[in-house]
């Protein structure tokens, strides 16, 4: 048997373990992130090596899914930019798609909206130990991608967002790479068990890379940049919680 990181995760909860408060108090037990997170390059190289790249995560049925699907991360981003456009139905918002393409786009919630949506109920496993079923939609992540044209350079895509941590010092990002870009569940979410995506859960966008911890699915996605190196962003470890917590990168379930 193969023992994942989602499974090494249900045992753990399954055991009683105490569950933290939030996603950011885990950063303050270095033991906690060591035995979390050692073996995580043989996580990545396992699952590459062994699984098809366009493997899918489980989906789920609709009765299979959570009565309650809880928020993770930031509840809400509360600045007067993002309270603006939250009055506004997010009418003005913009996702930009820069860097190394041929074609910076800035589409609005209307222009994803009409792109080709797919609809998939997966499980959320989040770094605290919860899951939860629940069903995303949104256009796949590979279609804005090709309509911006990547460069032959681009090795990485970072998502900049709208929250910010540290007392609105530290902006939230994350990243992940073409393999994970291209995957067919890989999409911008819009919305949750058929509604408009809440601000809690990260409207108007966030991502869903359906097979990695809750901490890669950034929310709300302001810009997305491809680059061919993480090293110049932020602190350089392709994400705020591997920047200042010691997180792994690759965050594979």
């Amino acid at each position: 048997m193969i023992l994942t990181r989602r499974a090494l995760f249900t045992g753990v909860a399954a055991s009683g373990a105490t569950l933290l408060a939030g996603c950011d108090r885990l950063g303050e037990s270095e033991a906690f992130r060591s035995i979390l997170f050692k073996g995580a390059d043989w996580n990545e190289w396992t699952q590459r090596a062994l699984t098809e790249r366009n493997a899918l995560a489980r989906e789920f049925r609709p009765d299979q899914m959570s009565p309650v699907f809880r928020t993770n991360g930031t509840r809400n981003p509360d600045t007067p930019s993002y309270n603006a456009q939250a009055a506004t139905g997010f009418a003005d918002w913009r996702v930009r798609i820069d860097g190394l393409v041929a074609r910076p786009q800035a589409l609005s919630i209307a222009q994803l909206s009409s792109m080709p949506q797919r609809a998939q109920i997966t499980r959320h496993d989040c770094v605290e130990g919860w899951s939860a079923i629940g069903k995303w939609q949104g256009p796949q992540l590979s279609t804005v991608l090709n309509a911006a044209g990547l460069s032959d350079r681009a090795r990485f895509l970072v998502f900049h967002c709208a929250d910010a941590y540290s007392g609105g010092t530290r902006p939230y990002y994350e990243s992940i790479d073409l393999v994970d870009a291209f995957h067919p569940q890989t999409i911008l979410a819009l919305g949750l068990n058929d509604e408009r995506l809440g601000i809690g859960h990260g409207a108007p966008v966030r991502l869903r890379v359906e097979r990695h911890l809750g901490y890669k699915h950034a929310k709300y996605v302001e810009r997305i940049e491809a680059v061919a190196s993480l090293a110049d962003i932020h602190g350089g470890k392709g994400g705020l919680w591997e920047d200042i917590a010691g997180y792994e990168w690759y965050a594979g379930i």
